[in-house]
C-alpha cells in the first residue's frame, strides 16, 4: 500500500497560487496519494511555529511554501530541516525534488493537472450544487453543503460561493432580509454543516448597492440604498450570527479571494477537531 502524504501549503496570501502549483506536481505522478492543508496569510513566527508543531505529530510530511519576507522564508526552512521534514519554495525544481522524494520518475505531461480524474469530477459536481444553491433557490438539502454563506445584499456570497464550488467545495448560500426570520432549515443544517457569516462596513455596503441601482438604471432606489436601514440590517445579522456561535468574516477590504481563503482555513480547522 502507498504512503498518504501530509502536504502543508503554506502561504504568506491566499495560497491561489500554491494550490495550482502543486495541483500541477501531482498530476506528474499519478499514484500519489496525499492530503493537502492549507495555511494562508503565515506571517509570524508565531504562525510557523504552530505549523511545525503540528507537522510534528503528522508521518510522512511535505511542506509546500511561498513566502515573501526572506527571513520568515528562511525561518521555515530552517525548522523544517531540524525536524528532517521535506520543505520546498517554490522557485525552487520542485518536479526533480520531488521525484527524488517519491522515488518516482515524472511523466513530463504538460498540462497534467488538467486530466479528467476523480478531482476534477468532484470540481463540476461542487459547481452544479453551489449554482442551484445560490440565493437561496433551494434549503431542503442544506446539511449535504460543505458550506452555508449568510449575509445581506451585496455582501459578496455568490461570487466567493463560485470561487469555492471551482476548488471543489459545495456551497450553498442565504440571503438575510430585515426584518424576515431565517428560515429553520439553516437553523437546523447548521448542526450538521459549518455556516459561515458575512458582514461588511455600512459605508461601502452603501455605495456597492448605489452603484447597482445606478446600473439597472433605476431612479428611486428606496429602503436598498437607505443608510439607516443598511446598518439595521448589518446589525441584525451580527446579532444572529453570534446568537449561533457562527464564525464571521468582515469582507470590506478582502478580495473574494482572501474571503474564500479565510473560510477554507475555517473549515481546515473545523475538519481537524
Amino acid at each position: 500500500m502507498n504512503n498518504v502524504y501530509q502536504v502543508y501549503q503554506v502561504s504568506d496570501s491566499t495560497g491561489e497560487a500554491l494550490d495550482r502549483i502543486f495541483l500541477a506536481i501531482k498530476a506528474q505522478f499519478l499514484d500519489f496519494e496525499c492530503k493537502t492543508i492549507h495555511y494562508s496569510f503565515t506571517r509570524t513566527e508565531n504562525q510557523i511555529d504552530k505549523i511545525i508543531s503540528k507537522c510534528k505529530e503528522e508521518k510522512n510530511v511535505i511542506v509546500l511554501y511561498t513566502i515573501i519576507d526572506k527571513n520568515l522564508s528562511k525561518n521555515l526552512a530552517v525548522k523544517c530541516k531540524e525536524n528532517n521534514i521535506p520543505s520546498f519554495e517554490i522557485l525552487g525544481n520542485i518536479i526533480s525534488d520531488f521525484s527524488k522524494l517519491l522515488k518516482k520518475e515524472p511523466i513530463r505531461k504538460p498540462g497534467g493537472q488538467h486530466v479528467l480524474d476523480e478531482e476534477y469530477y468532484k470540481r463540476i459536481e461542487a459547481v452544479q450544487f453551489t449554482m442551484s444553491h445560490d440565493d437561496g433557490k433551494i434549503i431542503s438539502d442544506l446539511e449535504k453543503s460543505d458550506v452555508v454563506l449568510v449575509g445581506i445584499s451585496r455582501t459578496s456570497k455568490t461570487p466567493t460561493s463560485i470561487y469555492l464550488a471551482n476548488r471543489g467545495y459545495k456551497v450553498a448560500n442565504i440571503p438575510l432580509i430585515l426584518n424576515k426570520d431565517v428560515p429553520k432549515e439553516l437553523i437546523e443544517s447548521a448542526k450538521k454543516t459549518c455556516v459561515v457569516g458575512l458582514v461588511c462596513d455600512a459605508a461601502r455596503l452603501l455605495d456597492v448597492r448605489r452603484n447597482r441601482i445606478h446600473s439597472l438604471h433605476e431612479d428611486r432606489p428606496g429602503d436598498y440604498t437607505d443608510e439607516k436601514k443598511i446598518l439595521n440590517e448589518l446589525e441584525d445579522s451580527k446579532k444572529l450570527f453570534k446568537k449561533n456561535n457562527w464564525p464571521t468574516i468582515d469582507v470590506t477590504r478582502k478580495s473574494v479571494e482572501e474571503t474564500a481563503a479565510s473560510i477554507i482555513k475555517i473549515l481546515d480547522i473545523l475538519n481537524s477537531r
